[in-house]
Parts: structure tokens; C-alpha cells; sequence
């Protein structure tokens, strides 16, 4: 592998808070890394030193989701003095890994990878549906997760979501990107539903309604389908959409 000679900024990474909505749960894209036992993570890569980070993380997300053209925010910065592989795993057993071994790594990328990382961080919204993630070549498995059942983390990434999580919720209304977690059409409940799962409280739903037709965001279309029109719910979508 050579870390040291992919032209690499050492020590500065990046890693995506992936979140997508499913079956009125949001979810977060982890993988599971193999040199960890069996810890999870959330996707991440490093930066090209003629690269720029924002142009580095859309580049990590493509790679692991197969998508172009995703919402992507900067949150925040993780990178305490002791955030190293090392200092959680001990290098010693990275080092006597059958893992590592089979990855091809020497002991000059072992001291590379488990050296201390300043961690740039991004939250992203896709549609879950059309995803197909992928894994790399540090990764066993790739795979959705609960936001509030994830699996045993490496290093801080399990504080990752909720920070991502606050970041999203501040911006919901602002940045109107509600829609990035929806189809391109919902009815006003499908809608409510995103909410209620990303601020993890319910909503009136005559409050709810009110807040959002306020915003004037909202173009109403024809009824959905359901076999009894009088009681069928109106389709919305936003209206940044048709711009």
C-alpha cells in the first residue's frame, strides 16, 4: 500500500456522517472495518495533497455510495490529542493482525495509519433507495444503521452522529433540505414522519402542517392514489425542485 507514497496529506483525514430515511427510521451508513476487530466506523478516506477537502469528501462519497451530486455539509472537527489507532487498539496487535497482513500493509504504513488524525468532518443526505453502497479496501462490511442502535465504534465516531444529528436539525428549515431524504413527491404525513424521526419527538399535526405551509416551500399536486379520493392525502413537493 505505501500510504507514505500516495501523495496523501498525513495525519488529516476525512469521514461522512451518511444519513438516509427509511421506513420512518433515520439511518446512518457505517462499515465495518477489518483491521478493527470488529469495530464499525463511519465512511471516511484521506485528502491528495493537490486536492481540496470539500472536493476530497465528495470524492469519499461517490466511492462509497455510487451517487454524484449529494448534499454535503461541514460540521465539525474531531481531533483530540490521543485520537489515534494506536492509542485505542495498541500497536502492537494492529501489527500481529492477520488482517493488516492480508492487506498488504508494511510497518512504515502501520505507523502511518495508526499515527494520530485530525478527523474533518461531513454530514451527507441521500436517498436511501438509490444508494448502492461500497466497500474499500479497509472494509469487511458495509451496511445501514440505526441512529439509535449503532454497533461498538472506533475512536470517537460514535460521537460523530449525534453531532451530525444537531447540525442537521439546525439546518433543516434554514437550507430547506428536507427533501433530500424524500422522493421527489409525499404527502404532508410522509413529511411529518421525517421530522418526527430526525428530532426524535412528535408533532401536532395541525401545528406541523401550519409551520410548513408557512414556509411557502411546499407546491401541492394532485391527490395519491389510495381507491377513495374523498379521503386520499395531497402529494406535495418542494418547490426548489422545479427551479
Amino acid at each position: 500500500m505505501e500510504f507514505a507514497n500516495q501523495n496523501l496529506i498525513p495525519q488529516l483525514s476525512i469521514d461522512c456522517v451518511i444519513f438516509g430515511y427509511q421506513e420512518c427510521k433515520l439511518k446512518v451508513l457505517g462499515t465495518k472495518l477489518i483491521f478493527s476487530d470488529g469495530l464499525w466506523a463511519m465512511p471516511g478516506g484521506f485528502i491528495h495533497q493537490d486536492e481540496g477537502i470539500d472536493t476530497a469528501a465528495k470524492r469519499i462519497l461517490e466511492e462509497r455510495t455510487g451517487l454524484t451530486n449529494i448534499y454535503l455539509q461541514q460540521f465539525k472537527v474531531f481531533g483530540e490529542a490521543g485520537r489515534s489507532q494506536a492509542n485505542y487498539l495498541g500497536s502492537n496487535s494492529m501489527l500481529e493482525s492477520a488482517a493488516i497482513r492480508k492487506m498488504g500493509l508494511n510497518e512504515a504504513d502501520l505507523a502511518w495509519i495508526s499515527s494520530r488524525f485530525v478527523s474533518i468532518c461531513y454530514y451527507a443526505l441521500v436517498d436511501i433507495n438509490k444508494v448502492k453502497p461500497r466497500t474499500s479496501y479497509m472494509d469487511a462490511a458495509i451496511n445501514w444503521l440505526d441512529i439509535n442502535q449503532l454497533p461498538k465504534m472506533i475512536l470517537d465516531h460514535a460521537e460523530m452522529v449525534p453531532a451530525a444529528l444537531e447540525a442537521l436539525r439546525q439546518n433543516l428549515d434554514q437550507k430547506l433540505i428536507a427533501y433530500e431524504l424524500l422522493p421527489e413527491t409525499f404527502t404532508m404525513r410522509e413529511l411529518q414522519e421525517l421530522y418526527e424521526a430526525i428530532f426524535e419527538k412528535d408533532f401536532p399535526r395541525n401545528n406541523f402542517q401550519k409551520k410548513i405551509l408557512d414556509l411557502n416551500v411546499l407546491e401541492r399536486l394532485e391527490k395519491k392514489f389510495t381507491g377513495a379520493a374523498n379521503k386520499a392525502p395531497y402529494l406535495y413537493r418542494f418547490k426548489r425542485l422545479l427551479s
